[in-house]
């Protein structure tokens, strides 16, 4: 487990690396200067800024500067609002996007689960026909239409929940729901046909015929072995949710990191771009690395491979 755990933390830190330099030059290939839109400043002035932000400097040395920035996780101050640093940015805008994105997982894999489980109990009857129409629905309206339609029916029209900013959990309702149906239905679907072939298994039969409690048999046996395929793509449901914060941010101007990023895009402000990337980029690689870990906690088989390998 030692080892396992020490070549995935080089991964990691190789994956970083790759996406940290792409990032720099991706953004350095764009014509023109963040600069630019300082028309009122004078020459002088425009080359005061760009030699405090190092970009008079050739390429290399930018790249070498901007490594260093990311090793030891120091982005400098924001160009558009060089009163405030990244840091600052990410320390005042990640806790709401977090928060955002662990009350959205947690609804999309309770609901997901409950709606794919109570779909297999009862195939090929209502629930399981009412169920597997939501997640349709689920998966054909992207989150951002579904924000927008939430926003004109049930806070325009109805006045029912506050239509932006994230101040209290009336607040919080309408962008969970936006950002959890499409990840509800793909893990309800999951769940429903992963649940649909435990239940054909023989150790499952066998515990019926044994009379055991049909509640202890879903929930114990059945319920456990279903969940793997849910597991196994956590990883990129969690990347989609929290990177779908973003555009979620951005409709109910929940001030995030989504706000700051889509304003640093549009304004070109390289610090904020790269420093966000980077850092939710270090977060959704360490995520990955927490599903893999659970997911060999759940599945003692994966433990059995790896030293029937060794030998």
């Amino acid at each position: 487990m030692a080892t396992y755990i020490l070549k995935r933390f080089v991964m990691m830190l190789v994956t970083i690396f790759i996406i940290a330099t792409l990032t720099f030059f991706l953004m350095h290939a764009v014509p023109g200067s963040p600069l630019e839109s300082d028309r009122n400043t004078n020459e002088t002035v425009q080359a005061n800024l760009e030699r405090f932000y190092k970009l008079d400097q050739p390429m290399h040395i930018q790249y070498l500067s901007y490594m260093k920035s990311v090793a030891t996780f120091d982005f400098g101050p924001s160009i558009k609002d060089p009163n405030r640093t990244v840091n600052e940015l990410l320390a005042r805008g990640f806790p709401i996007s977090f928060e955002l994105g662990i009350i959205t997982i947690i609804v999309a894999v309770i609901s997901g689960i409950l709606l794919g489980t109570f779909a297999a109990l009862r195939h090929n009857k209502m629930i399981d026909y009412i169920a597997m129409t939501i997640a349709v629905i689920g998966i054909s309206i992207p989150n951002f239409v579904l924000a927008t339609v939430l926003i004109q029916q049930l806070a325009v029209n109805v006045n029912l929940f506050p239509p932006a900013t994230w101040k209290s959990p009336m607040h919080m309702v309408l962008p969970v729901f936006a950002l959890a149906t499409g990840p509800m239905a793909i893990i309800a679907r999951l769940t429903r046909s992963s649940m649909l072939e435990v239940l054909t298994q023989d150790y499952i039969k066998m515990a019926r015929a044994k009379g055991i409690n049909p509640m202890r048999i879903v929930l114990r046996h059945a319920l456990r072995n279903a969940l793997m395929p849910v597991v196994t793509i956590m990883g990129t449901l969690l990347a989609g949710i929290l990177t779908g914060t973003f555009v979620i941010e951005k409709i109910f101007a929940i001030p995030g990191m989504g706000k700051y990023f889509v304003d640093s895009i549009n304004n070109r402000d390289y610090p904020v771009i790269m420093g966000t990337t980077v850092f939710y980029s270090a977060f959704l690689i360490f995520m990955l690395f927490l599903v893999d870990i659970v997911y060999g906690i759940l599945d003692p088989r994966i433990k059995l491979h790896k030293k029937e390998g060794d030998v």
